[in-house]
């Protein structure tokens, strides 16, 4: 893997040989290492993150938030059958042109 770009400290985003995309945050306050739920797993949508929700509910998909938009990317968080916490994710057009190969400091 790759580091496709870095956001300070707060966010790396890795890609894979064949175009997985990884993303990672350190453990913090919020979220420290060895909770239950500090690790969480996140998909970027191929369509609108709408699209994809309202498609994953109609397969019986369990949602924990609503769409949350904060203007750089839109996310709602769900969960597997196990009860882990996943999310899916859509960029926002600046954050896509922000989202260019390159390490940030």
């Amino acid at each position: 893997m790759k580091v496709e770009y870095r956001f300070g400290n707060q966010w790396a985003s890795l890609k894979t040989e064949d175009g997985v995309t990884v993303g990672l945050h350190p453990a913090s306050k919020e979220s420290p290492a060895g909770r239950k739920g500090s690790i969480t797993i996140g998909f970027e949508a191929s369509e609108s993150i709408e699209k994809a929700v309202t498609d994953m509910k109609a397969k019986g998909v369990k949602f924990v938030s609503p769409i949350v938009d904060d203007k750089e990317i839109k996310a709602a968080h769900f969960e597997d059958p196990d009860g882990n916490e996943m999310y899916i994710v859509e960029a926002q057009q600046q954050w896509k042109d922000f989202n260019k190969p390159r390490v940030a400091s």
